[in-house]
């Protein structure tokens, strides 16, 4: 059994204040100010901590050593110990090998391990450890070969977006010379032949501002092994248009490279296509109206096989012959149904399909012609994510996990319609003494939201027990029930975890996703805070035992509860937030955010921001709940100005007792890839600061 990381904390602090020992006084650092005043549209917006927005400047640094110096000094009065897991990656099979991750909870980064066959001992092929020594340099992309014979492999340093690209032989674990760099937002996909592969890129930017510039004109290139990336061949790009993006996928029967062409983070995308079977093809527009989301799944020949929601917010799947791409001549071969279709994939010549029903997975199997041919039979209620692998396979993998569950990973084989456990994380976790309820409560304007609430059996409703509220709320993201060593760790601290699926998530569609986003974005925080009440109002928890937590958009969702609501909640954890919406778009990728948000460059939009923005709704005087806020200094997908200013002026501003920290990781960024060690490190604090503030009594096992 590994015990190696977050657990179960002792609060030596936390009795003190409980029994009533003065609260300590903060004094916070102060960051330089600057008579910056900026007009949008008529209305004058003062914005003071602009030179925070410079994470390179030596004021900033400075006042970022002095906050980390209170917020250390603060949480290391508050001892804990640790406790970890290990975890096992969903495999895939090419060439007869199959390729899968695993951590044993003691490693920083997940190790790719490839096996022979099956039921085979497998063997290491790559260490993302090996490659620095701090354990900041993660795997975050990888793609193998049709034969199985080569993996490309994407790396970013530090918790960066940016992505260098390798080539390994997997007989003997040694790397190729190939080196392609500038990558971001893209992975990589093989030629049939294996002699190279399609992938996406930026320009190379300016050195010294990489991490804050804004990122346009994606360009799609095909890489042949043993050259030099100057050699590379620009497959396409779009001059005339600098947001477009571009994913390139070869079809199985290597006949086709299918281009997915996203701009911004909208669901709706284009698709066009080159045919590879002719040289130096022209690259086909075959859906280029932007009116919809399309997914390729397989081809039959010239049929393309493609997800959509188009007329159907829930999804379907429908077939489009390259031949006649017509709009009359499409076919519809699963229609619409009451659920969420989640994923959709080919294998053993069926369609594999994973619907949520109330944010649960149901795997339903179709025949290629329609036809419901049986459900697949899941360990239980919760969310099975998977299903991978190639038209002619015989088996499927998938991840299961719950809330009380360590995510197990299933071998599925299709031709008997069972599944068989192929690999189990060792935990040390009783999920007996635990149970997950769903309940529907009502938002302010009467729309029915579910929400998930796990604590243990028997749990008393007497207001008292500490509550953690969880959500995102954006960006067609689906919240289904999960395991977490952190949130284990709250449960058997006595915490009830409770995650709410709000408007602007996917969990029902792309209305549902629609009705919190743009001018509907308040629908999302009056979910949120309609979560609150209704915990409160059932007797959950109360005010001083509830804490909200969220991170990016949850961030922003979290931000701007707390400004909408201070006296609600008993502690507050925004994390890696989008806390300026006046400026988010303003750099790297935030642009694309603006499907979501709009721009404050809208006149019409940026008055319906403005009301929320989580920076620009704080007001001097008021009595905030403690907050910790992080960050990490290399994110340079919400840069860290966000999460900067919103501290500096929530600590200005704060007229209450309660502490408001920031706290900022060092050698860290957006949160993929991080080390192991930074993230226990993180989430002991979050829970200790949590504990602490919300008076918990907490017995160590």
């Amino acid at each position: 059994m590994l015990l190696i990381a977050l657990a179960l904390l002792v609060f030596a602090m936390t009795l003190l204040a409980a029994d009533g020992a003065p609260t300590p006084t903060f004094v916070y650092p102060r960051a330089k100010t600057v008579d910056q005043v900026d007009d949008y549209h008529g209305t004058k917006v003062s914005d003071p901590y602009r030179g925070l927005e410079d994470t390179d400047s030596a004021d900033t640094h400075a006042w970022v050593e002095a906050e980390n110096k209170v917020t250390f000094h603060y949480l290391e009065q508050i001892p804990y110990r640790h406790a970890n897991y290990e975890r096992y990656g969903v495999p895939e099979q090419d060439g007869g090998r199959y390729f899968y991750q695993h951590n044993n909870g003691l490693q920083n980064q997940n190790v790719l391990l490839v096996a022979d066959a099956v039921n085979a001992e497998p063997r290491v092929l790559l260490d993302p450890n090996t490659l620095s020594a701090d354990g900041t340099v993660a795997l975050v992309g990888h793609a193998i070969s049709d034969d199985g014979k080569l993996l490309a492999y994407g790396t970013s340093a530090s918790g960066s977006d940016w992505m260098e690209w390798r080539v390994r032989d997997v007989d003997t674990a040694k790397d190729l010379p190939d080196l392609v760099k500038w990558v971001k937002f893209s992975g990589a996909s093989w030629t049939k032949d294996g002699k190279g592969f399609f992938y996406s890129r930026y320009d190379e930017p300016k050195q010294g501002t990489m991490l804050l510039d804004a990122n346009y004109f994606h360009k799609l290139y095909y890489h042949r092994l043993g050259t030099p990336q100057s050699d590379d061949k620009l497959i396409y790009d779009r001059p005339d248009n600098k947001e477009f993006g571009f994913a390139g996928n070869v079809t199985d029967d290597g006949r086709f490279l299918i281009i997915t062409v996203w701009q911004g983070t909208s669901p709706k995308n284009r698709l066009y296509y080159k045919d590879l079977s002719k040289p130096d093809s022209e690259v086909v527009k075959l859906l280029d109206d932007f009116d919809a989301e399309y997914q390729f799944l397989d081809n039959d020949g010239a049929v393309l096989w493609i997800k959509t929601d188009l007329d159907a917010p829930r999804g379907r799947l429908i077939a489009i012959d390259t031949r006649h791409p017509e709009r009359a001549s499409w076919k519809t071969i699963v229609p619409q149904g009451p659920d969420k279709l989640e994923h959709a994939n080919v294998v053993n010549n069926s369609f594999v399909l994973s619907y949520l029903k109330d944010a649960q997975t149901e795997g339903r199997i179709y025949d290629l012609q329609g036809k419901f041919l049986h459900n697949v039979d899941l360990p239980g209620i919760g969310t099975a994510e998977g299903f991978g692998g190639k038209r002619k396979d015989t088996e499927t993998f998938y991840a299961f996990t719950s809330f009380v569950t360590p995510t197990t990973i299933y071998r599925y084989d299709l031709a008997a319609g069972k599944s068989g456990v192929f690999r189990q994380p060792k935990v040390d976790f009783d999920a007996s003494k635990y149970e997950t309820k769903q309940v529907f409560f009502a938002s302010k304007d009467g729309t029915r939201v579910p929400m998930f609430v796990t604590a243990k059996k028997g749990l008393k409703l007497d207001g008292q027990n500490p509550v953690l509220l969880y959500a995102y709320g954006g960006f067609n993201v689906s919240m289904t029930p999960a395991f977490s060593v952190g949130n284990a760790v709250w449960l058997e601290m006595g915490g009830v975890y409770a995650q709410p699926n709000l408007r602007g998530g996917g969990e029902y569609g792309e209305e549902w996703h629609q009705a919190g986003t743009l001018l509907r974005k308040q629908n999302v925080f009056d979910d949120f805070i309609a979560a609150a009440e209704w915990l409160i109002a059932n007797k959950y928890t109360s005010t001083a035992k509830l804490a909200i937590r969220g991170g990016s958009n949850g961030g922003l969702l979290v931000g701007a509860c707390l400004t909408q609501r201070p006296d609600l909640f008993g502690a507050t954890l925004p994390a890696v937030g989008v806390m300026d919406m006046l400026r988010f778009h303003k750099f790297t990728i935030g642009w694309a955010w603006t499907s979501d948000y709009g721009s404050s460059d809208d006149p019409a939009m940026f008055k319906a921001i403005y009301a929320y923005s989580p920076l620009h709704n704080l007001k001097p005087g008021t009595k905030y709940p403690a907050t910790l806020v992080t960050t990490a200094d290399h994110d340079d997908r919400v840069v860290p100005g966000h999460s900067f200013k919103f501290a500096a002026t929530l600590q200005a501003d704060q007229a209450g007792p309660a502490p408001v920290l920031i706290r900022i990781e060092t050698k860290a960024g957006h949160g993929a890839g991080k080390p192991i060690s930074k993230m226990i490190e993180e989430a002991a604090d979050s829970w200790s600061f949590v504990a602490r503030n919300l008076n918990m009594e907490v017995a160590l096992r």
